[in-house]
C-alpha cells in the first residue's frame, strides 16, 4: 500500500468529528498554499499582463459596475 491510499484508508476510517476537525484543517492548508503561489506568481510578475489587460478594459470603458 502507498503512503498515499494508506492515508486516504485512514481519512475514511474517521468518526465525524475528527472528518469536520480534519476538513477544517484541510481546507485551511490548501487556501494558505493558494495565497502562497499567487504571492509568488505576482512577485514574479506572472500576472502583469492580466492585470494591464484589465486596467486597459477599464480605461476604455469596456467595464461596468458590480
Amino acid at each position: 500500500m502507498t503512503k498515499l491510499e494508506q492515508i486516504e484508508k485512514n481519512i475514511t476510517e474517521l468518526g465525524q468529528e475528527d472528518f469536520k476537525a480534519f476538513t477544517e484543517w484541510f481546507e485551511a492548508l490548501q487556501a494558505a498554499r493558494w495565497d502562497k503561489q499567487i504571492e509568488a506568481d505576482i512577485n514574479a510578475g506572472k500576472l502583469d499582463q492580466l492585470a494591464d489587460g484589465a486596467l486597459a478594459d477599464f480605461r476604455a470603458g469596456k467595464t461596468k459596475a458590480l
